[in-house]
């Protein structure tokens, strides 16, 4: 069972919300960051190494006290404002006529610890150290996680009865196309019901941003250990996530490019690929994948099907039955000598939301030697891995929109 609670969210004016709002950390360079900011953008905040010229090094000492500054900054200018009491809040997202909602909400950090919340990804210590930092300075989750739950009618029920009769504060479109909602649930007794429903839950499950519900952990489990009067309900227990209904989720494909054939000639390359694959040329046109366990390849100028052949996964495997997993058992591996997809230079990952343009582009510039296109992971996969305690492999999945930063923010600082 899960712990949430409603909070006193930190947000934009309404007139301001398109523009204070921004893409997260990690979608962007710091380059692209600087070039996308305007003057209230929250990339100040996320990305602070852009207000220094030249651009600085995002770890140093100064870069991290810029965020500080600058979050109280735009709380002085009304660029950010808190609201006066504790709610939940509905945020939407629409993508290519599809429409997910979440509920902004506070989870608590005990949970992560004892897993409750559910992870299906390794995560790195130099990342999550400098997100811990970055929670640590600011007391305040600035940018929220992306969890998913098991459906719940109840619950969805309130959602479309907040949405059919109460106008969003927020409702615009932003530069990629993507749209943005938030409706503040101001009756307490629905926030009261919200929070009964969760705890009846059994499990939340980690969608997106690994590092950052970590990083929060930790930082909660730091400020348990100076607190001797701890009882798990101080503000910092909690950390700010969006959770959507895990029906309501998409996961799209995240591709493979690859430098180099490791010494084979091409011919030989689609010899080795067919002794796990049947191997069919489509041509020129773009070529997508049909099902799992059929792969679309970029080489030679040209577009192949390749499926698996039986015995190549195990389809009562969480791990096994993976795509990523027979590319790289019968492939990467042993085909281009590809073992480790953390570390290896030899390779690249293309989210799909770039789409099979971006595979034909990279490989026909020379830069790249062969592409290779996923069938999406689905997300009974995904909880499937979850729940088994099991982990993915590194690059599995691509979760799209990203949550927009800056919508609502969570202090736990104490006033």
């Amino acid at each position: 069972m899960v712990r949430i609670k409603p909070f006193r969210g930190i947000r934009p004016p309404k007139e301001f919300a398109s523009e204070v709002a921004s893409r997260p950390y990690d979608v962007l360079n710091s380059v692209e960051a600087k070039a996308e900011a305007t003057e209230r953008s929250l990339l100040h905040i996320i990305k602070p190494e852009i207000d220094f010229d030249p651009i600085a090094d995002e770890h140093a000492p100064e870069v991290y006290a810029k965020a500080v500054d600058n979050f109280r900054r735009w709380r002085e200018k009304g660029w950010l404002r808190q609201d006066p009491e504790e709610y939940y809040y509905i945020y939407a997202q629409t993508m290519d006529g599809r429409t997910q909602y979440g509920l902004a909400m506070c989870c608590h950090f005990e949970d992560y610890l004892s897993g409750a919340i559910k992870k299906h990804e390794l995560t790195r210590p130099d990342k999550e150290e400098d997100r811990m930092i970055h929670v640590r300075n600011q007391q305040a989750n600035i940018e929220p996680v992306f969890f998913a739950y098991p459906d719940d009618p109840e619950i969805d029920a309130i959602v479309v009865d907040v949405v059919r009769n109460q106008a969003p504060e927020y409702d615009f479109t932003a530069a990629d196309g993507f749209g943005h909602k938030l409706w503040v649930i101001r009756d307490r007794k629905t926030n009261e019901r919200i929070t009964e429903l969760f705890a009846k839950i059994p499990a939340l499950y980690v969608a997106d941003g690994h590092h950052r519900t970590a990083a929060a952990a930790r930082v909660g489990a730091e400020c348990k250990a100076k607190n001797p009067q701890h009882t798990g309900d101080e503000e910092y227990s909690y950390f700010l996530a969006v959770t959507f209904p895990a029906s309501q989720l998409r996961i799209i494909d995240y591709n493979r490019v690859v430098r180099d054939l490791n010494g084979l000639t091409a011919e030989q390359f689609l010899d080795r690929l067919r002794e796990k694959f049947e191997v069919e040329d489509k041509g020129t046109e773009e070529y997508r994948p049909a099902a799992l366990h059929n792969f679309s390849m970029y080489f030679e100028g040209r577009w192949w099907s390749l499926t698996a052949k039986a015995g190549t996964y195990d389809d009562g495997d969480p791990i096994g039955v993976l795509d990523v997993t027979v590319l790289s058992n019968h492939v990467l591996g042993p085909v281009l000598d590809i073992t480790d997809l953390r570390t290896s230079k030899r390779i690249d990952f293309v989210g799909g939301i770039r789409g099979l343009g971006e595979l034909k582009r990279r490989v026909d510039s020379g830069e790249m030697r062969v592409a290779f296109a996923l069938y999406p992971v689905s997300m009974q996969q995904l909880i499937d891995i979850a729940d088994t305690g099991n982990i993915m492999p590194p690059k599995t999945t691509w979760f799209e929109p990203k949550l927009r930063s800056g919508i609502v923010i969570h202090s736990f600082a104490e006033e």
